[in-house]
């Protein structure tokens, strides 16, 4: 219990510290910078997710859509 209230603790204080940087134009600069990184890391990972997909549909012979196999069995 008393390292989840200092976890809590630790939360609230990096929320007031990022909060007090962000007021600076040089703090602004590096919350957008990171955002940006941010954004493109996930789309690049949901990219890779939906091709090693595609690829292991392919390789199952299931169609892209509803995963049923294209040779019409049940």
């Amino acid at each position: 219990m008393k390292n989840v209230i200092w976890l809590v603790i630790g939360v609230a204080a990096g929320f007031v510290v990022a909060h007090e940087v962000n007021k600076t134009q040089q703090g602004k600069a590096f919350f957008t910078e990171l955002d940006t990184k941010a954004r493109e890391f996930g789309e690049a990972m949901s990219e890779g997710y939906r091709q090693r997909e595609a690829e292991l549909h392919a390789a199952l012979g299931d169609d892209a859509a509803g995963g049923a196999p294209v040779t019409g069995a049940p």
